[in-house]
């Protein structure tokens, strides 16, 4: 057996959720995110926050494009991402409990101020009518419940490609 089956079957699967107090600006969203990337067996990441839209979409300004001083690109693993949201909670899903104790202390060393660091269960497990929509009938098991309905089909999932964690 292979792929996310047999990595299931075989150890411990944790999913965590960080809450910073604050909304995180670019450059520290930058270091939490390097840190946590960073990690050993990391099998996904998702951001969640305020969207950071790119053009007015309402108003006397429509049309007009947003320059907003939290919208632009980091770099995580040595790739370029754009911002699209503003950074309020990470939820992540981790192989082994040690992994999750790890990322307790990058964020106690990365965030100068308290955030809330909760273990339960944040990704879906089942395919939803919106993953069925954008990704098909056979999608993969790690994207399920990562898109938004709202969004177009280009700009749901941003990849992040880690050595770390091609060996998962």
């Amino acid at each position: 057996m292979t792929g996310p089956e047999c990595i299931s079957e075989q150890q411990d699967i944790y999913q965590i959720q960080v809450v910073p107090q604050r909304i995180l600006n670019p450059d520290t969203s930058e270091k939490l995110l390097s840190g946590i990337y960073g990690c050993e067996n990391i099998r996904r990441v998702m951001i969640q926050g305020s969207r950071l839209p790119t053009k007015v979409s309402y108003g006397p300004g429509t049309g007009e494009k947003v320059d907003h001083p939290l919208k632009r690109s980091i770099e995580i693993e040595g790739q370029e991402v754009d911002m699209r949201v503003t950074l309020s909670r990470v939820s992540v899903e981790v192989i082994g409990h040690d992994t999750v104790e790890k990322i307790r202390k990058v964020c106690s060393d990365v965030l100068p101020f308290p955030f809330e660091f909760y273990e339960g269960v944040y990704f879906k497990k089942h395919s939803t009518i919106t993953d069925y929509a954008k990704l098909g009938p056979d999608a993969d098991e790690l994207l399920l419940g990562m898109t938004d309905p709202k969004a177009g089909k280009s700009n749901t999932v941003q990849y992040i490609k880690s050595e770390k964690s091609e060996q998962i």
